[in-house]
């Protein structure tokens, strides 16, 4: 089981959430991404999603921001995320 990263392991629910995922950088890797989180958090705007290459070019960051309503729910979003092959690392 993937554990999501916490700060003393106290979230207070809801609460807004930034999701950091790295892949490398394909044509479909951010849509990936958007398709994954859509699955659980189904009112999640694209307009909170950004992206960022990195310095050399090879890798995307997309950071999604959204309202998490509870641990399960990170806790299956990071899980699906951490085992997709296109994916990284996970923040």
């Amino acid at each position: 089981m993937v554990e999501v990263p916490h700060d003393d392991g106290v979230f207070e629910f809801p609460c807004e959430f930034p999701l950091k995922v790295m892949g490398l950088r394909t044509e479909r890797f951010a849509q990936t991404v958007l398709d994954i989180v859509l699955q659980f958090v189904p009112d999640f705007s694209a307009t909170n999603l950004e992206m960022r290459a990195s310095s050399g070019g090879k890798y995307l960051s997309v950071t999604c921001t959204f309202r998490a309503t509870s641990r399960e729910q990170l806790d299956g979003l990071y899980q699906v995320l951490s085992g997709h092959p296109d994916v990284v690392m996970v923040l």
